[in-house]
């Protein structure tokens, strides 16, 4: 029974699952948008809301903070000089999903993840 049970396990370890987490967030934020599974892209999602609600607010401690959950300094630049400022207005709601279909090898819902503004 999964009582209590939160997120998806996505048949990873914890390491695979935060490892694929923040490729998937660099490639998104360097590209402004990526195609990936449902189930990945609604993880995704509020891990994408908090990094970029960080790069609101350009402080050392939100740059640590970044740094820490992102581990690329190029995308942290990017953050907090390109994509941030850009969402400073917005409460919220920066990225959005697309579903796109099934994917011909697995039939897995296929979506789009990306920034509203790109």
């Amino acid at each position: 029974m999964r009582h209590r049970v939160s997120g998806r396990g996505l048949a990873r370890s914890s390491g695979e699952r935060r490892s694929l987490f923040r490729n998937q967030l660099v490639s998104l934020l360097m590209h402004e948008r990526i195609r990936t599974t449902e189930a990945k892209a609604r993880e995704l999602q509020p891990m994408a809301e908090q990094v970029i609600a960080l790069g609101r607010e350009d402080t050392e401690q939100n740059r640590t903070r970044a740094t820490s959950i992102l581990a690329n300094s190029l995308m942290v630049r990017k953050l907090f000089e390109e994509i941030g400022p850009r969402y400073v207005d917005r409460a919220g709601g920066c990225t959005r999903i697309y579903k796109l279909g099934r994917r011909h090898g697995d039939a897995a819902l296929v979506c789009q993840l990306e920034l509203v503004e790109a």
